[in-house]
């Protein structure tokens, strides 16, 4: 096989605290090829990293250093500096997260950061998720103004040519290609979004291609594009037709040994993980392509 890219998910959120600096920086010294990250817009218009449209009380604490009781505010109704009080730096004891990333390290005092910070943390690629839903509106700004904010934040930190944008709500790398051709997108998937496709695409729907989302997403992006899918039934075949239609394929989100090397094996171009120490041993141990990477 090829070594496909390997890519932090929210940084390496099995490891370190969530779209943080912190948490960017650790995942950046694990030798990893890139880091996947969200972003919303602030009540004041700055860019933040932020996978949640409202604070997640599995993750934040208030300034007195207590959990919230509660989904908190949502990022759209804070300005940044009152968002700045809150700290992500360590998972709740007892919540479904905390038990999901046991081998999480905290780091006290992380806080949500500026997108154009977040660009500077590392000298890496990112995977940038204009985070809009379509099926809740009033939840995010709308896709094209957090387009344009995102944008002008890389452009700030000088982070264009190491950005590509993408989003399931297929109107923000729409957006970006309108403001600026030349950036590179990738077009996210999964089963909730291509069921209802006429929503978070805003007009095509698979059945327009004989069912098959590879050929959906060519149509979008064109040779050369990303399609960037949900990897639980993600096949073998999927991948080979992606290919065929000079689509590369970035799987996400990727944890599980067995499932890495599948994946693998079956071509994709980048993992995108939780855990990119464990996908790094899954790569170290398998054969690969003499034209690698």
């Amino acid at each position: 096989m090829t070594i496909p890219l390997l890519i932090g998910h929210r940084g390496a959120r099995g490891l370190f605290p969530e779209n943080t600096l912190e948490g960017f920086r650790a995942a950046a010294a694990l030798g990893i090829d890139g880091i996947e990250l969200d972003v919303a817009l602030t009540a004041d218009g700055v860019a933040v990293v932020s996978h949640d449209p409202a604070l997640n009380p599995a993750l934040t604490r208030g300034a007195d250093g207590r959990w919230l009781d509660q989904p908190g505010p949502l990022i759209r109704a804070l300005p940044a500096a009152a968002l700045a009080a809150y700290d992500v730096g360590r998972l709740r004891p007892g919540s479904a997260l905390a038990a999901a990333f046991p081998d999480q390290r905290p780091i006290d005092g992380a806080r949500i950061p500026p997108l154009e910070a977040a660009l500077g943390s590392a000298e890496l690629s990112f995977l940038v998720e204009i985070k809009t839903m379509p099926d809740q509106p009033a939840s995010t700004a709308p896709a094209e103004v957090l387009a344009a904010a995102a944008l002008a934040a890389a452009d700030r930190a000088g982070a264009l040519g190491r950005v590509r944008f993408e989003s399931f709500d297929w109107r923000g790398p729409r957006a970006v290609r309108h403001l600026r051709p030349e950036v590179p997108l990738a077009w996210l998937t999964r089963p909730a979004t291509i069921a209802a496709a006429a929503l978070w695409w805003d007009g095509p729907s698979v059945d327009d291609f004989a069912g098959s989302v590879p050929r959906a997403v060519a149509a979008e992006a064109g040779s050369g594009g990303v399609w960037a899918p949900e990897h639980t039934d993600l096949t073998a075949e999927q991948i080979a037709e992606a290919h065929a239609l000079g689509l590369a394929v970035y799987a996400w989100t990727v944890n599980a040994p067995t499932e890495i090397a599948r994946l693998c094996a079956a071509g994709v171009d980048a993992i995108i993980t939780d855990r990119p120490d464990l996908a790094r041993a899954v790569l170290a141990a398998a054969p690969i392509d003499g034209a690698n990477r």
